[in-house]
């Protein structure tokens, strides 16, 4: 991509800076194709130090955050104003996020503005908030626990968040070395994606907390520049794999026991945080989520399921529900639990989508239909 000469001029870079960083900059995921389009566009104010590109790999809940350059890793916190600007147009910071920032006179390191991620993955709070987990994502690992951590509905679940976010995903089935049927479980979850595998999911590897097994078995999407999230539950195993893949960077994430009973973690990881791999891709530990209300409606539930979508077309009856209808090409070909995990999902977009008026008239259909009912048992029994 050529670079004009008022670019190089500005308070961003200069040629000599831009040809000797570059390199250094893609490696901690900087992409041409998608911020500096973005990055020449920026017009902020000059200074007596100019502003530069970092990579926010650490954000506090008390807005203290960790910035990474070439030049190293520096605290740092964005202006008041920045923040401002982000919360006015819905958004906010995440790790992953490619900050300008520059020194002021006492040496401090303040970010002024954010290039647009080209991706982000989001969720609802408990209030209906959005809330952005990580921005500026190439992979997802959805790391999913071959113990009592196994569970189908939530990988549906997954889907809906990485398929929002246009973002392909890997499924990383851990603690192989502790299931005794795991031929039956990669068989069980081969037969539930279905048509997913390949597409959505790209791929399903079983993996044992070894580091050299890690590695060897991810070493294809672990290129140099490449950011991958890691995503699951609290005690699935995702600090185990990311120190495995990042063992020599000096910064190990602390682990811990889960309980027998149920296989839950204590959430040892607590903030999300970018590092370096090995193979030279960036890796985002993210903590466990326990709960995960999708940032999705209805229309993009049923583009997640694009196998319920296509398969639909071949129902006997255009308006088949998927509910036990005659001739439902859905039920016949997708396995029970990927369809009961359409129709809740849709349901759970459906009641988020209403406005206080369709809430209050569901209300009344469900009284009535609870009255009806009465009525009809006090009758039967006379």
């Amino acid at each position: 991509m050529e670079l004009s000469e008022d670019f190089f001029a500005s308070q961003f870079f200069n040629a000599q800076f831009f040809d000797s960083q570059l390199p250094a900059l893609q490696a901690l995921g900087f992409s041409l194709q998608h911020h500096l389009p973005a990055l020449q566009a920026m017009d902020l104010p000059g200074g007596e130090t100019p502003a530069q590109p970092w990579r926010l790999i650490e954000l506090q809940r008390d807005g203290h955050a960790r910035l990474q350059s070439p030049a190293g890793l520096r605290a740092a916190r964005a202006l008041p104003g920045l923040i401002q600007a982000l919360h006015a147009q819905g958004e906010q910071l995440a790790v992953g996020d490619w900050l300008l920032a520059r020194e002021n006179a006492q040496g401090e390191l303040w970010a002024e503005a954010r290039l647009p991620p080209f991706n982000s993955l989001s969720r609802r709070d408990p209030e209906g908030f959005r809330q952005a987990l990580v921005n500026n994502v190439d992979l997802a690992l959805l790391v999913m626990g071959l113990d009592h951590d196994f569970k189908l509905a939530r990988l549906d679940r997954y889907l809906v968040l990485t398929h929002a976010a246009e973002l392909p995903a890997l499924l990383v089935l851990s603690k192989a070395d502790l299931c005794p049927d795991l031929e039956r479980r990669l068989a069980e979850v081969r037969a539930h994606l279905g048509r997913q595998l390949g597409s959505s999911v790209l791929e399903v590897l079983a993996l044992d907390g070894r580091p050299e097994s890690c590695r060897a078995a991810l070493h294809p999407w672990l290129g140099r520049g490449q950011t991958l999230v890691l995503l699951g539950s609290s005690g699935a195993g995702k600090s185990t794999l990311s120190n495995a893949l990042c063992a020599e960077d000096g910064r190990q994430q602390l682990t811990g026991v889960v309980r027998l009973d149920d296989s839950r973690g204590r959430h040892t990881t607590t903030t999300r945080s970018l590092r370096a791999s090995v193979a030279g891709a960036c890796i985002i530990d993210t903590p466990g989520l326990r709960s995960l209300q999708l940032d999705a409606d209805v229309a993009a539930v049923r583009a997640a399921f694009d196998d319920v979508s296509e398969l639909a077309q071949h129902c006997r009856f255009r308006n088949c529900s998927h509910s036990g209808e005659p001739g439902c090409a859905v039920v016949d070909q997708l396995s029970a639990a990927r369809v009961k995990s359409f129709h809740k999902l849709q349901r759970e977009a459906e009641r988020d989508q209403q406005g206080p008026l369709d809430r209050r008239h569901q209300l009344s259909q469900w009284k009535a239909m609870v009255q009806s009912s009465r009525m009809a048992t006090k009758l039967k029994r006379g």
